[in-house]
């Protein structure tokens, strides 16, 4: 089974409007709720790509009623965490520039989180565990560092997609996955790529503190996949772009989903790759047939060997 964290979900409230005025009444346009959180979105991509998942997390609520009634109409099978606080709702502000007001999220109890290491102790050696996004306020530094020791104990794998010190410490555990894009890198490693080609080395580096495979985006210039084998690039897919919400999150579903069944990183690669770029050129996240029809045109170059 593959089992999802989103230790902070929302519901994500995206409002369209013509013209932001500050300081005036603004109509909008149109408007859409929709569940929010990294963990969340890949449980979504993955069963639009015929993959079962298990939704972990603290929601609470009535917008944590909202995410969990979304996700049964999904089809996506949940073990939440229930919180006192209200899960969090992130405003997604859309005019001719994109604005975001983002929620700190619910006050989390000792008990509380308690409990979602008593489901993570449950975990057996088949199971891979997706850890994604930012923690509530009230969520002790280390914490992920906490949740990864247990799915160790329980010899599961594990991908981690966060940033900063909770990415650095989580690499000598041997990730399955890592996923930063090219900013996130250079800010881990305190460095500024002027190239492509500068990213190789500290994509590298990843992996030689221990991540097992690493995927850095690069938006425009595609993304790379960093093996034990060697680097490999994918081509850029050409469509209007409408939504950079949710893309990082699917590439990793499409990565893990494939990876599950072939073991084979660079056929996961070219998936992940479809499934982020279909989300970008969508409202939403990408539907199953809009991932179909991008993949044939995926294409990955090796452009180092080792």
């Amino acid at each position: 089974m593959i089992y999802t964290v989103t230790l902070n979900p929302s519901i994500d409230y995206i409002v369209h409007v013509d013209q932001l005025t500050i300081g005036a009444v603004n109509r909008m346009k149109n408007d859409l709720k929709l569940p929010g959180g990294k963990g969340i979105n890949v449980s979504r991509i993955l069963r639009r790509i015929d993959h079962n998942s298990t939704a972990l997390g603290f929601i609470g609520g009535f917008t944590g009623d909202f995410i969990n009634e979304w996700m049964e109409r999904e089809t996506i099978k949940t073990n939440f965490t229930t919180v006192a606080d209200d899960t969090r709702i992130n405003i997604k502000l859309k005019a001719h520039e994109e604005t975001e007001i983002n929620g700190q999220g619910p006050r989390v109890s000792a008990d509380e989180m308690a409990e979602l290491k008593k489901v993570l102790a449950n975990l057996t050696s088949a199971d891979i565990v997706v850890l994604s996004g930012s923690k509530p306020a009230s969520v002790p530094t280390g914490f992920y560092q906490e949740l990864i020791e247990i799915i160790k104990a329980q010899n599961a794998a594990f991908v981690i997609d966060t940033t900063g010190a909770d990415l650095m410490d989580a690499l000598e555990k041997n990730p399955l996955l890592v996923k930063p894009n090219n900013h996130e890198l250079a800010e881990l490693y305190q460095t500024t790529f002027n190239s492509v080609e500068d990213i190789y080395p500290f994509g590298q580096r990843l992996l030689d503190e221990g991540a097992q495979h690493a995927l850095v985006s690069m938006a425009g210039d595609g993304a790379l996949l960093f093996t034990k084998d060697g680097i490999y690039r994918s081509n850029v897919l050409k469509r209007p772009v409408k939504n950079s919400v949710g893309a990082g999150d699917s590439m990793i579903a499409g990565f893990v989903g494939n990876f599950t069944k072939t073991q084979d990183p660079v056929e996961a690669f070219k998936w992940g790759v479809a499934c982020g770029s279909a989300t970008t050129f969508s409202d939403d996240l990408a539907t199953a047939e809009f991932i179909q029809e991008l993949l044939p045109e995926v294409q990955i170059t090796q452009v180092k060997s080792f």
